[in-house]
């Protein structure tokens, strides 16, 4: 019986651990810039990796942050993301960054989740109303209205939004806990998904009228 209680906490401290290590792994090396060329490469957490020989200072750089972006779009915001994809250096290093801009008076960045990342926001200018939802079944909504020099963290994997209160546009800068966070915008996700889902799943959900549904899934 007691060897048996060992071999249980045994699989309950693997089990633990592979949970709280479910993350991006840690880099083995000084760095694994991503190159999509696999020639002379090794594959390494999703890409390939550059020969160190052969990297250079553009594979960790990236300019142009400072340049406000358009927010003529039907939600008023904009997201500058620079994930690995946009800094190749960034592979295994778990970090990435984002602008986000926001027009006056209404501009938003939908509600939408990381699956991979946790993010950390700094509002440079503006006043931002955020918040993120816990896990069911409390479902309890975490807002705060923050003003430039604020911070606010959004917990991996929780539906979060900002929200632009203020008569003046606004910018804010994120760093996230991915090299690769990935976004689910729930509205798109839920209403324009390809092929779409069936009106009366959604209908029933949301307690909506079907016509409601279809004329929500023609927007997205």
């Amino acid at each position: 019986m007691g060897a048996v209680n060992v071999l249980a906490a045994s699989l309950l401290l693997a089990l633990v651990y592979s949970l709280a290590s479910a993350s991006d792994p840690s880099p083995l090396q000084d760095f694994c810039a991503a190159i999509n060329d696999p020639k002379y490469a090794v594959f390494v957490n999703g890409k390939f990796c550059k020969s160190p020989n052969l990297t250079t200072a553009d594979d960790f750089f990236f300019t142009g942050l400072n340049v406000p972006r358009s927010t003529a779009n039907r939600v008023g915001s904009n997201v500058t993301l620079l994930n690995v994809d946009r800094i190749p250096g960034l592979n295994t290093l778990g970090i990435s960054l984002a602008r986000l801009d926001y027009a006056a008076e209404g501009g938003l960045n939908p509600p939408h989740t990381h699956p991979r990342g946790t993010e950390i926001l700094l509002v440079l200018q503006g006043t931002l109303y955020v918040g993120f939802v816990t896990s069911n079944p409390d479902n309890r909504l975490i807002a705060k209205v923050l003003q430039a020099g604020d911070v606010f963290v959004f917990p991996v994997g929780l539906i979060h939004f900002q929200f632009n209160i203020a008569k003046t546009s606004a910018v804010a800068i994120a760093a996230l806990s991915s090299q690769n966070p990935g976004v689910i915008t729930i509205a798109n996700a839920i209403f324009g998904s390809n092929p779409p889902i069936n009106p009366d799943v959604l209908a029933k959900a949301f307690q909506l009228d079907k016509q409601i549904v279809e004329d929500l899934e023609k927007k997205f």
